[in-house]
C-alpha cells in the first residue's frame, strides 16, 4: 500500500523536520488516524515531493522527520489543455478531479452560449477555488506532483480570440463532418481540446473556433455527454500520443 500523500504549498523544508499545515494535520491525525511512526509523502504542487515519517502527532500538531527528496514523476510527455464548457457543478467537479487523474496540465472552464451554469466575480472566484481543492485532493491520490492549473471562468469566444496565435495542436469535439482524432498529425508540443455544453456549440461557436486554428475531431459514432467527452477525450489523447502510449 502506498503511503498517504499530502499537499503542502511551497516552499517544501529543508529541515530535518516539518509541521504538516493545519488541514493536512487534520486529514492525517483525525480522518486516516495515522500513527507515529507512519510513512507518508509530502509534495508542492510544482514537481517536488518528499518520503517523511511521522515523529509527532499531538493535538492539532503533526510533525514529520526523516525528510528524504522522491524522485519518482507522474508528468505525462504530452502537455494537454483542458477547455471545458461549464455544467453543474457535481459534473464540473467530477470532470476536474478525472482530468486532473489522467494528467492534464491546465483545466479551462468556459462559459457557452449553451451551458446551464454561469458565474462572474465573487461566485467565480469561489468556484475557482473550489476546483483547485478538487485537483489537489486528486493529486495526493493518484500520485502526480503538479497541480494542474485551474484557470478562472471566461467567455468562450473571448478565450477563443486570445489563443488564436497559440503554438500547438488545437481540438475542438464536434459532431458531424469532423475527421476522427487519430486522423490528426501528432502534436510537437501541446494538445488544446475543447468540449462543449450539454447542448452542443452554436454554429456560431464552431465556425470561430474553426477560425482560430482548431481542428474539428470525432471521437466515434456516438453523441457522448459533456463529462463522458472530456474523459472519452483526455484518454484519447494520451493514448495515441501521450504516457498510454
Amino acid at each position: 500500500m502506498s503511503a498517504p500523500r499530502f499537499y503542502c504549498p511551497p516552499p517544501l523544508p529543508l529541515s530535518t523536520n516539518f509541521e504538516l499545515p493545519a488541514a493536512a494535520a487534520h486529514h492525517a491525525s483525525r480522518v486516516l488516524r495515522l500513527r507515529v511512526g507512519d510513512a507518508v509523502q509530502i509534495f508542492d504542487g510544482i514537481g517536488n515531493a518528499l518520503d517523511a515519517t511521522i515523529n509527532e502527532i499531538s493535538g492539532k500538531r503533526v510533525v514529520l522527520g526523516n525528510l528524504q527528496t522522491c524522485m519518482v514523476q507522474q508528468e505525462s510527455g504530452l502537455r494537454i489543455i483542458l477547455a471545458q464548457a461549464m455544467c453543474g457543478s457535481d459534473k464540473m467537479d467530477w470532470i476536474v478531479q478525472k482530468a486532473t487523474e489522467l494528467g492534464v496540465s491546465e483545466i479551462l472552464p468556459v462559459q457557452t452560449q449553451r451551458s446551464v451554469a454561469k458565474l462572474s466575480g465573487a461566485r467565480a472566484e469561489k468556484r475557482t477555488e473550489h476546483w483547485r481543492s478538487v485537483a489537489i485532493s486528486a493529486c495526493e491520490q493518484c500520485g502526480r506532483n503538479d497541480l494542474p492549473q485551474i484557470h478562472a471562468p471566461q467567455e468562450l469566444d473571448t478565450w477563443l480570440l486570445s489563443v488564436r496565435n497559440m503554438v500547438g495542436s488545437k481540438f475542438i469535439l464536434l459532431p458531424g463532418g469532423a475527421t476522427q482524432l487519430q486522423a490528426q498529425p501528432k502534436p510537437k508540443i501541446s494538445a488544446t481540446l475543447v468540449i462543449g455544453p450539454e447542448g452542443g456549440f452554436s454554429a456560431d461557436e464552431a465556425n470561430i473556433a474553426q477560425q482560430m486554428g482548431f481542428a474539428p475531431v470525432l471521437l466515434g459514432p456516438r453523441v457522448l455527454r459533456t463529462e463522458t467527452a472530456a474523459i472519452a477525450g483526455i484518454s484519447a489523447l494520451q493514448t495515441l500520443w501521450g504516457d498510454f502510449s
